[in-house]
C-alpha cells in the first residue's frame, strides 16, 4: 500500500513539474478589433491594457489552457469622443463592467500550424462560447535565453450577443456601426 501511495505521489509531482506557464510579451503583442462603419468602411481599434497566461504540458500546445483579461478603459480607436462613447452604457459600460474575460475550454490542432481555440468570452454580464482560429507561428529561443512562441488569433462575434446594442440607422438603410466585430490578436508569449 505504501508503495502504491509513493508511486501516485511521484506521478502527481511529475505532472505538476511538466506544467509550463507562459506570459504575454506586451511589447510584441496586440489586441485589436474591426467593425464596419456606415457600411462603406471599417474602424479599427485596440485595447492597450490586458493580461493573460497560457499553461500547457505539451510542446505542440494541444492541451493549452488560456486565461485572458482585457481592461475596457484601455480602448483606443484614435478618436477620444468615440472611445468615450464606447466606454458608456451604450456599449461596454466600463464603469460597471471594467473587464472583458476569456477562459479557454479547448485548443485543438486542425492542420499544419492551425488550431481552433474554444472558450467562454464575457463582455458586460454576458458570457458566450466562441471559437477562434489560431495560427501557430513557431517557437524560438531569443538572444537572452528566453523561449518565445508566436500566434495569430482571429475570430468574429456579434456585438448584440453581448449587450452592445447601440445603433443608428442610415437614411438609405444600413447601420452606422456594424453588428459583427472582427477580433485580431497578435500574441507573443514567453515561457516562465
Amino acid at each position: 500500500m505504501k508503495k502504491l501511495l509513493f508511486i501516485l505521489l511521484a506521478l502527481s509531482i511529475t505532472s505538476l513539474q511538466a506544467q509550463t506557464k507562459w506570459t504575454f510579451d506586451k511589447a510584441h503583442s496586440k489586441v485589436q478589433f474591426k467593425v464596419a462603419h456606415m457600411v462603406i468602411s471599417e474602424v479599427t481599434g485596440q485595447f492597450k491594457s490586458y493580461d493573460g497566461t497560457v499553461e500547457t504540458t505539451k510542446d505542440d500546445f494541444t492541451d493549452a489552457k488560456v486565461n485572458f483579461t482585457i481592461d475596457v478603459n484601455s480602448i483606443d480607436t484614435d478618436n477620444e469622443q468615440r472611445d468615450k462613447h464606447l466606454k458608456s452604457d451604450d456599449f461596454f459600460n466600463a464603469e460597471k463592467f471594467p473587464k472583458i474575460t476569456f477562459v479557454s475550454k479547448s485548443f485543438k490542432k486542425v492542420g499544419d500550424k492551425k488550431y481552433k481555440l474554444t472558450g467562454d468570452l464575457t463582455i458586460r454580464n454576458f458570457t458566450k462560447q466562441v471559437e477562434l482560429d489560431v495560427t501557430y507561428n513557431g517557437t524560438v529561443k531569443d538572444p537572452w535565453g528566453n523561449t518565445r512562441a508566436g500566434f495569430k488569433v482571429t475570430g468574429r462575434i456579434n456585438r448584440f450577443d453581448y449587450g452592445l446594442k447601440w445603433n443608428a440607422l442610415l437614411e438609405l438603410g444600413g447601420a452606422v456601426a456594424g453588428e459583427n466585430v472582427d477580433i485580431i490578436i497578435d500574441a507573443e508569449i514567453i515561457k516562465s
